[in-house]
């Protein structure tokens, strides 16, 4: 009987009152939620009166209504038609949460529950506020921050917001920065946390690899992989990521490895299926790739990576409906996530249905301003709608901004070429010339020749025969413009009244350096003027 009384006091000197006398059926239900027997779980915690065992209590019937939408979704839609099914327990939920939240009765862990299921029922604006004051009331909780991450758009609203003055902000803000694509300021703020005392986290450098890929700095990006990999070699988290470098970079042997080594580690987790994924698609076997994708995400249905890949997967298999399921699901998930509105946009542009693709590739240039493959496919879309002068701007911009795929000029110069501005045209092509030959990757454009028919029948016009003939003899390097090579130092020759047209040698400065005012052909002509064409 004294040891009885003596382990009732120990309950109470450890819990508190309330949490003592609720200590028994709290383990019990701590036990039957551990092996995700909810309902059970639920059933036993009716009528505890202490914070931690009603926050249980409410979450094993959060996690149970979420389980059987799951468990209803496969049996009858299957993977690809998640959201038509709901948590039909929601609705009661709310109106329980929202008695204690009025009462003031809600702690941190409660109030991040209670903004779980606002955003669950698409009340965005008062869920954003429910995790304000979930941080303010227990900022260590990273859960709340992550879920007020999902519900922030912009940086006018990640300034309005008032949130509590702890180092857990200056996380919060790093990686908020990242997914506003506001790199610079992200790096800054996780160089800050380094100095601070945070020199050997692996979740930043983690997260600053994440930055690196997110600017396509893919050489940067991996050699932070590869030293995160050395410092955590069991680490699972991120290295989806990791693989979607590797798979750009078509490193077959490295991501074959971090495939069959994450499988050794665990290999029912989501980012393993995601890295076996990538490495089935990079061989190209997209069914079993899909395959990969559907199981990352039977493990966790809100995995946005898995949700954009398999978009990816269904639109090489040409099952453009899947596809669009599928970054609808993406964006479901983020609205922030630009890969699957430019997923959405390709696959509409596909389909010939220019207007949506204009939509969904306007949305995709919001988030990444900057990134010249949006504004090519803007360009594009404008240019099949005969909106010109909206293509021109979009390729300029391309140019501007850096084009990764070197394209934009060229595009530009054919539609200067379409709309007979034959000056504009020229000095769009010299430049593209400059460009290829200034990165020594000459092979791999095959515009070229392009360029150099273009620039040889618009010298041999302006009755420029120099530059028109080196233009000629660069045409009979490439198959595609060899004949018209050809042709075109017959033409020359005749005029001339030269019998060996070969024998001369001449070059083109402008095809080897920078444009300058004594070495460029165009110097004749009146300069671009793109200032009306630039937005």
């Amino acid at each position: 009987m004294a040891a009885q009384m003596d382990l009732v006091e120990i309950k109470r000197q450890l819990c508190g009152i309330e949490d003592a006398q609720d200590l028994d059926a709290y383990t019990l239900a701590k036990s039957f939620f551990d092996l995700k027997e909810y309902d059970r779980a639920a059933y036993f915690l009716r009528g505890c009166k202490s914070q931690k065992a009603y926050f249980l209590y409410m979450y094993s019937r959060y996690l149970s209504g979420e389980k059987k939408k799951d468990d209803e979704t496969v049996d009858s839609l299957g993977p690809l038609e998640k959201g038509q099914v709901k948590n039909e327990s929601l609705r009661e939920l709310r109106v329980e949460l929202s008695k204690k939240h009025k009462a003031k009765d809600l702690d941190g862990f409660g109030l991040y529950l209670y903004g779980v299921v606002l955003r669950k029922l698409d009340l965005f604006k008062e869920a954003l506020d429910v995790f304000v004051e979930a941080t303010h009331c227990l900022p260590l909780h990273w859960g709340a921050w992550l879920e007020l991450c999902n519900l922030i758009t912009n940086k006018d609203m990640l300034k309005s917001l008032t949130l509590p003055d702890t180092w857990v902000k200056e996380f919060f803000l790093a990686h908020m920065y990242t997914e506003l694509q506001m790199i610079e300021e992200a790096l800054q703020k996780y160089q800050s946390l380094i100095e601070a005392g945070f020199s050997k986290s692996t979740y930043i450098i983690s997260q600053i690899a994440v930055a690196y890929h997110n600017i396509r700095d893919i050489d940067k990006a991996l050699s932070m992989f590869n030293e995160l990999r050395k410092q955590d070699p069991y680490r699972i988290e991120n290295m989806d990521t990791f693989s979607n470098l590797l798979y750009v970079r078509s490193m077959k042997p490295e991501l074959s490895y971090l495939a069959h080594n994450l499988c050794d580690i665990d290999k029912y987790r989501v980012e393993t299926c995601c890295v076996i994924g990538n490495y089935y698609s990079l061989r190209s076997q997209h069914e079993k790739a899909a395959l990969y994708f559907q199981r990352a995400l039977k493990l966790n249905p809100r995995c946005l990576g898995a949700w954009t890949l398999m978009g990816h997967e269904y639109m090489e298999m040409k099952n453009t409906s899947a596809a669009i399921q599928a970054y609808r699901h993406a964006i479901e998930v983020n609205k922030r996530d630009y890969r699957a509105w430019y997923g959405l946009g390709q696959t509409y542009e596909i389909l010939k249905m220019p207007f949506y693709c204009l939509y969904y590739y306007r949305r995709a240039h919001q988030l990444r301003p900057n990134d010249s493959r949006m504004l090519v496919a803007l360009g594009e879309c404008y240019e099949k709608l005969n909106q010109l002068a909206e293509a021109k701007k979009c390729y300029w911009r391309a140019y501007s901004v850096g084009d990764v795929e070197r394209m934009a000029l060229v595009k530009l110069a054919k539609l200067h070429e379409q709309l007979n501005e034959s000056d504009q045209a020229t000095q769009c092509y010299i430049i593209y010339i400059q460009d290829v030959f200034s990165c020594g990757e000459i092979l791999e454009h095959l515009e070229l020749s392009t360029a150099f028919r273009y620039l040889g029948q618009y010298y041999f016009k302006s009755k420029r025969y120099n530059e028109a003939f080196i233009c000629a003899q660069r045409c009979c390097d490439y198959n595609d413009a060899r004949e018209e090579g050809k042709a075109l130092l017959r033409q020359i020759s005749q005029v001339r009244g030269e019998a060996d047209p070969a024998s001369t040698d001449l070059s083109l400065p402008f095809l080897y350096g920078p444009l300058s005012a004594t070495n460029t052909p165009v110097r004749r002509m009146s300069p671009l003027n793109l200032s009306s064409v630039t937005p």
